[in-house]
């Protein structure tokens, strides 16, 4: 049995400093195997901003699994963006942008779906789709294979922004390919659900998608501060949304799901 917490969206650079240590505490307090972060770790790629979000994951008392966010690569500096868009990225955070952890019941797999040409949209094509399926092929019948994507794949009906260009196709693949959870950012809204585009040629084979809101951006667009609680065991997937509570200052549990991983269904 394993638990996970996936962050997203820390903008450190337009971060609140005030749900800093609340966080802290809150990722600390539930005691993970592991912290996933789904990019956006900055708000203009600035090298203050890395170090700032460098120093955060340095107090978090689990290994940290990260992938990057369109944010990451900086926008108003192109010939930096188009030549060399990792350098900060890779020499605070981490050097690989595809990385993958293995614990006992799950491997998780990050999945780089920046552009740096098309700065907002991302893309996600068949060299990395490939490079993740290689990875998720790995552990027993059991395994819950977890994929983490800065941009969505399916997006929620509240949202108007639209996902990643070949976003269904690479859903499929990845589908194909045993995922069994996808979470992702982006849109600094809370979503779980089922995907609804599964493979046929697989059953109905049905991934839990899974998005954090922004866990310290003063940019909330109406959502509070918030960030995924995720409890693996061989029969079920707990979920559990932790927002902030203003009234308490603390980061407290909103709401809760429960997905039966022999139906593949959410029964609570």
């Amino acid at each position: 049995m394993s638990r996970l917490i996936h962050l997203s969206d820390l903008h450190f650079g337009k971060d609140r400093p005030d749900l800093l240590t609340p966080l802290l505490n809150a990722v600390n307090g539930y005691d993970p195997d592991l912290v996933i972060i789904s990019g956006d770790l900055t708000q203009r790629a600035r090298e203050k901003e890395y170090r700032a979000a460098r120093a955060f994951i340095d107090r978090i008392n689990a290994p940290v699994l990260s992938v990057p966010g369109n944010h990451d690569i900086p926008l108003h500096r192109p010939l930096t963006r188009f030549l060399m868009p990792w350098r900060y990225y890779r020499r605070w955070i981490a050097r690989d942008l595809t990385p993958v952890h293995q614990g006992a019941d799950f491997i998780a797999v990050g999945i780089n779906t920046v552009d740096r040409f098309k700065w907002q949209t991302g893309k996600l094509g068949l060299h990395r789709l490939r490079r993740a399926c290689r990875a998720l092929s790995g552990g027993g019948k059991d395994t819950m294979r977890i994929a983490v994507c800065h941009h969505p794949l399916d997006h929620p009906t509240e949202t108007k922004k639209r996902p990643i260009p070949g976003a269904q196709r690479a859903l499929r693949r990845l589908l194909d390919c045993g995922a069994d959870l996808i979470l992702s950012g982006h849109l600094h809204i809370w979503h779980a659900g089922t995907f609804a585009h599964p493979a046929p040629e697989h059953d109905g084979h049905l991934a839990i998608q899974l998005h954090a809101g922004t866990s310290l951006s003063s940019r909330q667009r109406g959502e509070p501060n918030d960030f995924n609680l995720i409890d693996i065991s061989p029969l079920h997937v707990n979920l559990a949304r932790i927002s902030f509570d203003d009234s308490k200052k603390a980061f407290t549990k909103a709401e809760a799901r429960q997905f039966d991983r022999a139906s593949g269904e959410f029964v609570v």
